[in-house]
């Protein structure tokens, strides 16, 4: 496994301290996240990055009332940095492609962009695209909004170190619930070929609706997603400067799980002996955003600001290479990269 600059950190690092030691590469840049509220991950993460002085700091989210409680407490804690707000709701593709468009009258290059935002839920919810709500929120959406902002990012990669231009994909160690159901991806409770069919279930995740949507298999189908991504827009965009890495940050209590039943947050309490709290969720997603070591690096997926490893068909690049078409084909739109 590749060793990175801070070998000595884990699960008890915080972004803060991540963000001091690496403030030179964070000076001057243009850092776009999704999935911004106050209390989560999102804003810990905007915080971090805003207290070691960017250029311009981008915030896409829902809600504008949440927004503008997170560019508050930012401009608070650091009064000069220029935060601008998107509003994104990754269960449209008109608003992700509204979102997109917005980008460019803000700025002409990106250099990192954060994938934050996601759902988990045990109710089925459909996009208004006619989408599993889980892979549609948590993967295509954001793959639709980073193929629009390639033109910014690859704007940046013209004049950045190599590799230092980073697309970086919350992902979860829940990935290793369920493959991607390339035949199923709706969740309908349909034969899958065994490849394809999610692992055994730990007690409390096994119930399924009766349409056959069991929301732990969607969110893990999701998050294998986020993993595959990663590896594609590396394998398609190293050369042009773009490197991607996912990250799982934790067992970390936030709004994510505010769809749980009891049972479901339950189940969930008990899948970690240790619970972060949101500056120490953020950290590893600041490791991959901006840690020099990762801009010419063999890995795919950090945990505890290290490098870990992902269940072994969400590194697959025969997967990776189906996920982007069926990507394309749900979005409408062939990108050419």
């Amino acid at each position: 496994m590749e060793t990175l600059t801070h070998p000595e950190w884990n699960q008890h690092t915080g972004g803060l301290e991540v963000a001091k030691a690496f403030d030179d590469y964070i000076r001057g840049k243009n850092v776009l996240i999704t999935g911004v509220s106050p209390e989560s991950i999102g804003s810990s993460t905007a915080l971090s990055v805003a207290s070691q002085s960017p250029a311009l700091l981008i915030l896409a989210s829902r809600t504008q009332s949440k927004l503008d409680a997170v560019v508050k407490s930012i401009h608070d804690a650091y009064p000069g940095v220029d935060v601008k707000t998107v509003l994104l709701d990754l269960m449209s593709h008109e608003s992700v492609k509204a979102a997109a468009a917005q980008v460019p009258k803000l700025t002409d290059k990106l250099d990192i962009v954060i994938n934050n935002a996601g759902i988990n839920t045990q109710t089925r919810q459909w996009t208004r695209d006619g989408i599993e709500g889980q892979f549609g929120a948590n993967h295509v959406g954001h793959f639709l909004l980073t193929n629009l902002l390639l033109p910014q990012l690859l704007a940046a990669a013209k004049s950045n170190t190599p590799g230092s231009t980073r697309v970086v994909n919350l992902t979860s160690l829940g990935h290793y619930l369920s493959p991607i159901r390339f035949s199923d991806y709706n969740v309908t409770g349909k034969e899958v070929p065994p490849e394809e069919a999610h692992r055994t279930l730990p007690r409390g995740f096994q119930k399924s609706a009766e349409d056959g949507y069991n929301g732990w298999v969607a969110y893990g189908q999701s998050k294998t997603a986020n993993v595959l991504f990663s590896l594609s827009l590396t394998q398609l965009l190293k050369e042009k400067g773009i490197v991607s890495y996912a990250v799982h940050p934790g067992s970390i209590w936030t709004g994510l799980a505010r769809d749980l039943d009891a049972e479901g947050e339950d189940a969930v309490r008990k899948t970690s002996p240790f619970w972060k709290n949101h500056d120490q969720g953020c950290a590893t997603t600041m490791v991959a955003a901006f840690d020099p070591a990762l801009n010419d690096s063999k890995g795919l997926i950090l945990h505890d600001c290290q490098f870990c490893d992902a269940a072994p068909y969400a590194k697959d690049p025969k997967n990776a290479e189906r996920l982007w078409a069926l990507s394309e084909k749900l979005v409408k739109r062939d990108f050419k990269l």
